[in-house]
């Protein structure tokens, strides 16, 4: 834990984090970050004292607005009457990819380019600050479902599809969901040291994850889940992203270690090298679309990642012992049952 003895005087004042508010913004990514910052606490300053940040929510429009989930916020400020803070922090939504909503808050942060320390984009919050023309030439991610479309609509940026989070000098930019959170500790390690960062963690149930092409510091294994831990999220991830690349490095990763090391425990924990474990929650996942004969074969294999329907094909047959097709005739219930289809 960092002490508030520790921290030089010019940065025991809280931080003032801004985060920029518009209808149909997307809910999480709003909130997540800003629990985040909320909950950085320092031990050793005066009571009532202690807050790392101050947070405040700035109107791109009024001051009242509402998320795309329907939960209606209200602002401190507007980007009129915004005071200085420290770092802006752009949520994502529908009406920044394109509308007017989204050129404004483009201007006003090229507006606050000179003063302002730092700028963070969480998901499609990336169109904002990709449309300011701060982050030309600069290595960037955003959600999975947004990179294609971002890499064309702004060709100055590289974009990384797979990273969770970038940092590149005083620019961050992270995919959706939980990737705003894990995002914010790393700020927060940044402003106040790991010990701070690890306690907000702690309180969101999270873990403590390096920028894409970073390692975590060495010490930071003392405090973080073990390696085995961190593999335990990987069956529900790699579910929900079977068409997207899931190769060893992507994997590798996501579990915060070196490809090789996190060859070698995966296998010793699901008993599977990753490539066979992979190809088999694909198959698993499509004989279950294939009981529904709704679609067709081919468009199934490319719904959960196959390169193309002959490797399908072959895939499948190697596990249950007929084609695709067959399968799909006989249409078995309890797909559990069948054998050497069960994960690890």
């Amino acid at each position: 834990m960092t002490y508030f003895s520790q921290i030089p005087p010019e940065e025991q004042k809280p931080k003032v984090i801004g985060f920029i508010g518009f209808d149909g913004l997307t809910t999480l990514d709003l909130t997540g970050p800003l629990e985040a910052f909320a909950n950085a606490q320092l031990r050793g300053q005066p009571k009532g004292e202690s807050s790392c940040y101050e947070t405040i929510v700035i109107a791109a429009g009024k001051k009242t607005f509402v998320s795309q989930s329907g939960v209606v916020f209200t602002a401190r400020h507007t980007l009129a009457t915004a005071p200085q803070v420290d770092t802006i922090v752009i949520p994502g939504g529908s009406a920044l990819r394109d509308s007017e909503t989204g050129k404004i808050i483009a201007a006003w942060l090229r507006s606050r380019a000179k003063t302002t320390r730092r700028f963070a984009s969480v998901s499609g919050g990336i169109y904002a600050l990709a449309r300011s023309g701060l982050l030309d030439g600069l290595p960037v991610t955003t959600h999975w479902k947004f990179a294609q479309n971002v890499a064309r609509q702004f060709p100055a940026l590289h974009v990384n599809a797979a990273a969770s989070f970038v940092k590149h000098e005083s620019f961050y930019t992270c995919g959706g969901g939980t990737a705003g959170i894990e995002m914010s500790l790393a700020l927060i390690e940044e402003d106040y040291g790991m010990r701070v960062a690890l306690e907000v963690a702690r309180e969101l149930v999270m873990s403590l994850r390096p920028a894409a092409g970073q390692e975590l510091q060495e010490d930071s294994f003392d405090y973080q889940p073990g390696a085995i831990d961190r593999l335990a999220e990987l069956p529900a991830w790699i579910t929900s992203r079977l068409r997207q690349n899931l190769s060893v490095e992507v994997l590798a990763e996501r579990a915060c270690l070196c490809p090789r090391h996190f060859s070698r425990i995966f296998k010793q924990t699901f008993k599977s090298t990753p490539a066979d474990f992979v190809e088999l929650l694909r198959i698993r996942e499509a004989a279950r679309r294939l009981e529904g004969q709704r679609d067709t074969i081919e468009s199934i294999a490319a719904s959960v990642g196959f390169k193309s329907a002959e490797v399908f094909r072959r895939a499948f047959e190697r596990r249950f012992g007929m084609t695709p097709r067959q399968f799909q005739k006989r249409s078995p219930k309890h797909l559990d049952s069948w054998p050497n289809t069960r994960a690890a």
